[in-house]
């Protein structure tokens, strides 16, 4: 027997990566989400190649193992995809404490987060809109 099997959520032309515990929060890792979503794969590679933040090299392999999946996987043209959506989440918060004054002491939260990419097939017909 066995488990039946579990419904696709992406259509045929979508595939995914998830990286999960990055250690950056996820209100910093939003900034490198939105600098990446909607553009075209290897525009959003150049940019995260040449970004200053420290976390965006790890964006970087999410795109990337998203572009493998849709390769690999799904037989996708690497020329044609475009990141259609790139979304973060909050994973899990350590706790830390620092010592203050008077014997106290505060805690520091150093937080996690995870991020999804999708990238999407884009037919060359959405490309061809000049009719000069």
């Amino acid at each position: 027997m066995g488990k039946a099997k579990r419904e696709r959520r992406l259509s045929e032309s979508e595939a995914q990566a998830v990286a999960r515990n990055l250690r950056v929060s996820p209100r910093k890792l939003n900034l490198l989400a939105q600098l990446i979503r909607g553009k075209k794969v290897d525009v959003a590679l150049a940019e995260l190649e040449f970004s200053r933040k420290r976390i965006a090299g790890d964006v970087r392999k999410c795109v990337m193992s998203a572009v493998a999946n849709a390769e690999n996987n799904h037989g996708l043209d690497v020329n044609e995809l475009v990141v259609s959506q790139a979304y973060v989440g909050k994973n899990l918060t350590i706790t830390r404490f620092h010592a203050r004054g008077r014997g106290r002491m505060s805690p520091i939260e150093k937080p996690f987060a995870q991020l999804t990419v999708v990238v999407k097939a884009q037919e060359e017909a959405a490309q061809g809109k000049d009719t000069d």
